[in-house]
C-alpha cells in the first residue's frame, strides 16, 4: 500500500463523518432522527438493506468460508432460505408494520400483549446487537491494522509483525468506534442508509475490482482458478446431511447424560435442510422481528413499497455472496496453501490463523495502490451502517418512554443522542474483549443473532396465530425458548474449550428455528394450562 492509498482511506472516513454531522440539521424530532420521517424512496431501502446484510463481516468472512480447507459454495444453501425468508415477511409481517405510526417493531408485542413482553423483546434485541455489532467492528479493525502493519514494515522491515498487529487493531477499534459514533450521533438514521447507499456502490466495485486483480496474479487466470477450485471441490453446492449422527448432550440430573443417534445431522452449519429452514426462520427473525432491519422499511409510507425493497435485495444479496464465496476461491488458487507440505493434516484456514484474515492480507500486501485504498474504504464503509440509532430507537421507545410519559419529544431526542454515544463505547469494549477469538466473525454473529432471535421471532408468532394466547402464555413461552437456547450456548462453550470434549452441540443455522418453535410450543401449552379469561382472549 501506498500514501495515496491512505489518502483515500482517511478521505473516506472524513467525508462520512461530515455527511453524518451535515444531516444534523434535519433531525428536530424523534420522527426523523429514527425513521427519516417516512420519506425515504423505496430503493434507497433496498440498497441500504443489502449493504447491511452484506456487511464488513459478509466482505471479510464471505472469503474465507470457501478459502478454507475443506470450504466449499454450501454456505449459498443458507442464502436460498434467506430468498424464502424475504416472501413471508412481505406476506405476514410487512402489513403489520403499517397498521399504525411505529418507531420500532417492538411496539406490536405491545399493543398485542403488553409492556412486559415488549421490554422483554427490546432488551435481547439490544444486548444481542451491541455483541454481534462489537464483533462486526473488530473486524474492520482488523483490516485497518494490517494497513498500519503494512506501512508499518516498511520502515521496520525486522518489527514483529503480530505484536505491532495486535496494538493497531485496538487503535483501529477505538478510531472507527468514534468515527461510528459521531456519524450516527448527529446524522440519524436517514443519513445511515443514504451512506449505505454509497457504500453499496463503492464495495461492489471494490469487490470486482479485487476478483480481477486477484485472477490476474493466479496462473490461467480465471480459468486456472476454476480449474483449481473444482480440483479441491470448491464449488460443491449441496449437501443434504442425511447420516447416522450420535449425540451427547449432557443433562444435570443425569450422570451419564442423553446419549441418542438420528439420520440427520444437526451439528453440521451449511446443509441443505439446515439452509433452506434454518436460512428462512433465520431471515424471518433478521429482516422481520429485528429492529436493525425493520426500521428501514418504516422509513417509507407505504407496505407494498416496504415489500418491494425487501424481495428486490434478494437477488442482489444471492449474486454476492456468490461473488464473494468465488473471490474466496481465487484466493485458495493464489496462495496455493495445498503446496505446502502441512497442508495434509491441515485445518481452517491455513497457513492463516483465520478466514478472516485471508482477505485483508491480500488487499493490504498485493492489491495495486490506489484500489486497495478503494476496496479498504468500502469495508470500512460497510462498519460504519452501524446499528447505533436502531438500538436508541428501541432503548428510548421500549424500554424508557413507558417511565417517562409526561415527558416531551425533545427530551426523547436528547436521551436518544446521548444512547448513541453511550451503546458506541459498549461496542468498542465488546470488540476490544473478542479479538483474540480464532472463530469465524460470520461464524460468531449469526450464532449469537440466532440464539437470541429464535425466541423474539416466536412470540412474534405467537401473536400471530395464537389468538387465545395473553401475556403470561408470551412470556412463559419465550423464558423456556431463552433457557433451552442458552443451553445450546453452553454446549458450545463446553465443547469449544474441551470441559467436554464428548457434548455436541447444535449447528447454529437451526438455532432461530428451534428458538422459535419453543416459544410457540410452549405459549400455547401454557394457554391450556391457565386459560385466558374470556375478555383476554384476542379476537
Amino acid at each position: 500500500m501506498q500514501t495515496i492509498d491512505l489518502v483515500i482511506i482517511f478521505g473516506y472516513l472524513i467525508g462520512v463523518t461530515l455527511f453524518g454531522v451535515w444531516f444534523s440539521g434535519k433531525q428536530e424530532t424523534t420522527e426523523d432522527y429514527f425513521v427519516g420521517d417516512r420519506s425515504v424512496p423505496w430503493w434507497a431501502i433496498a440498497m441500504s438493506i443489502v449493504a447491511t446484510e452484506t456487511s464488513t463481516i459478509t466482505f471479510i468472512s464471505v472469503p474465507g468460508i470457501a478459502f478454507a480447507k475443506n470450504g466449499n459454495f454450501q454456505f449459498l444453501q443458507l442464502v436460498f432460505g434467506y430468498m424464502i425468508g424475504r416472501v413471508v415477511i412481505s406476506l405476514l409481517f410487512i402489513p403489520l408494520y403499517f397498521k399504525g405510526e411505529l418507531q420500532t417493531v417492538y411496539q406490536l408485542l405491545g399493543e398485542r400483549f403488553g409492556t412486559k413482553v415488549k421490554m422483554l423483546a427490546s432488551a435481547l434485541f439490544v444486548v444481542m446487537r451491541n455483541i454481534a455489532d462489537g464483533i462486526r467492528l473488530l473486524l474492520t479493525a482488523i483490516v485497518l491494522g494490517y494497513v498500519y502493519v503494512a506501512f508499518h514494515l516498511k520502515s521496520y522491515p525486522q518489527a514483529n509483525e503480530n505484536e505491532i498487529l495486535a496494538v493497531a487493531i485496538v487503535v483501529s477499534i477505538i478510531l472507527l468506534g468514534v468515527i461510528m459514533i459521531i456519524f450516527t450521533y448527529y446524522g440519524g438514521m436517514e443519513a445511515v442508509i443514504w451512506v449505505e447507499v454509497v457504500q453499496l456502490l463503492i464495495y461492489i466495485v471494490g469487490a470486482v475490482a479485487a476478483a480481477i486483480v486477484i485472477a490476474n496474479q493466479v496462473n490461467g487466470g480465471f480459468s486456472g482458478a476454476i480449474a483449481i477450485g473444482e480440483q479441491f471441490q470448491k464449488f460443491s453446492l449441496v449437501d443434504w446431511g442425511f447420516r447416522d449422527t450420535k449425540y451427547f448432550l449432557p443433562v444435570p440430573f443425569l450422570s451419564d447424560g442423553l446419549n441418542f443417534s438420528l439420520p440427520f445431522d444437526f451439528t453440521k452449519t451449511f446443509t441443505f435442510w439446515a439452509g433452506l429452514i434454518g436460512g428462512c426462520f433465520l431471515t424471518m427473525s433478521t429482516h422481520g422481528t429485528d429492529q436493525y432491519l425493520v426500521q428501514r422499511y418504516l422509513c417509507t409510507d407505504k407496505p407494498n413499497r416496504a415489500a418491494l425493497a425487501l424481495l428486490s435485495s434478494g437477488a442482489v444479496v444471492l449474486a454476492q455472496f456468490i461473488g464473494f464465496l468465488f473471490i474466496g476461491v481465487l484466493l485458495f488458487a493464489f496462495y496455493q496453501p495445498f503446496n505446502a507440505p502441512e497442508y495434509a493434516t491441515a485445518t481452517g484456514a491455513f497457513p492463516f490463523s483465520g478466514g478472516d484474515k485471508v482477505f485483508p492480507d491480500f488487499i493490504t500486501k498485493s492489491m495495486p495502490s490506489g484500489l486497495s485504498g478503494l476496496v479498504v474504504a468500502a469495508i470500512f464503509a460497510a462498519a460504519l451502517s452501524s446499528s447505533l440509532n436502531s438500538i436508541a430507537a428501541t432503548f428510548v421507545n421500549d424500554l424508557y418512554k413507558p417511565f417517562k410519559q409526561k415527558a416531551d419529544d425533545k427530551h426523547f431526542l436528547r436521551v436518544s443522542h446521548w444512547l448513541t454515544l453511550v451503546f458506541g463505547i459498549v461496542q468498542i469494549m465488546v470488540a476490544i474483549i473478542v479479538m483474540k477469538q480464532e472463530r469465524s466473525a460470520l461464524d460468531s454473529a449469526l450464532s449469537i443473532a440466532s440464539l437470541i432471535n429464535g425466541p423474539i421471532l416466536g412470540v412474534f408468532l405467537v401473536g400471530t396465530f395464537v389468538k387465545r394466547a395473553n401475556q403470561k402464555h408470551a412470556l412463559i413461552g419465550m423464558i423456556v425458548s431463552i433457557t433451552v437456547m442458552s443451553y445450546l450456548l453452553y454446549l458450545e462453550f463446553v465443547k469449544r474449550f474441551a470441559i467436554l470434549p464428548e457434548a455436541t452441540p447444535i449447528a447454529w443455522t437451526w438455532y432461530v428455528l428451534f428458538g422459535s418453535l419453543i416459544t410457540l410450543f410452549f405459549a400455547i401449552l401454557a394457554s391450556f394450562i391457565f386459560p385466558p379469561k374470556q375478555n383476554e382472549v384476542n379476537n
